[in-house]
């Protein structure tokens, strides 16, 4: 008769739990994953997909023009575009801010960023399993995630470069 009582209760809220959490939970992208399509249209106005990038090692650098360690990371990309963008290395930022792309644009003149951003919907944030930013994903020229680092250091800055070294060279 307890049990009876207990499952009269449980059953319901165990429904209304799975009903509420119906979302799917998102996989965090790891290495050696295919990188997640994308379809962006930058802040002047250029459609970009992978398929820009074939061919090429990407760093992909999700922040947002608010996060102090995105503002830090700016300068590390623009120089190792600079370094290696000929020996075919590209970077695109990818911002999460919400609201208006005046603010992404504005952000981008202040810092001098030297290559291409675009704002990412919820849907992109998801399907690379963003949990905090800056997230930044190293896809190499076959389209695969080779790296992924959270936040931004000199430890970080020295990781990400020795990645792009290694995969410019393959």
């Amino acid at each position: 008769m307890l049990f009876k009582k207990f499952a009269m209760k449980a059953v319901p809220l165990a429904l209304a739990g799975l009903l509420l959490s119906s979302q799917p939970a998102a996989a965090i992208l790891q290495k050696g994953d295919p990188a997640p399509p994308i379809k962006l249209t930058t802040t002047i106005g250029q459609q970009i997909t992978l398929n820009n990038y074939k061919g090429y090692v990407l760093v992909m650098d999700f922040f947002a023009t608010w996060c102090i360690p995105c503002k830090e990371a700016i300068p590390h990309l623009n120089s190792l575009r600079a370094k290696y963008g000929k020996q075919g290395l590209q970077v695109l930022g990818v911002s999460v801010d919400e609201g208006s792309d005046r603010d992404v644009k504005n952000f981008i003149a202040e810092r001098k960023v030297s290559y291409p951003v675009a704002i990412a919907g919820e849907d992109l944030q998801t399907e690379y399993g963003l949990r905090s930013i800056p997230t930044l994903f190293v896809i190499n020229k076959k389209g695969i995630v080779v790296e992924r680092f959270q936040g931004f250091s000199d430890q970080t800055a020295r990781g990400l470069e020795e990645t792009v070294k290694r995969l410019l060279a393959e």
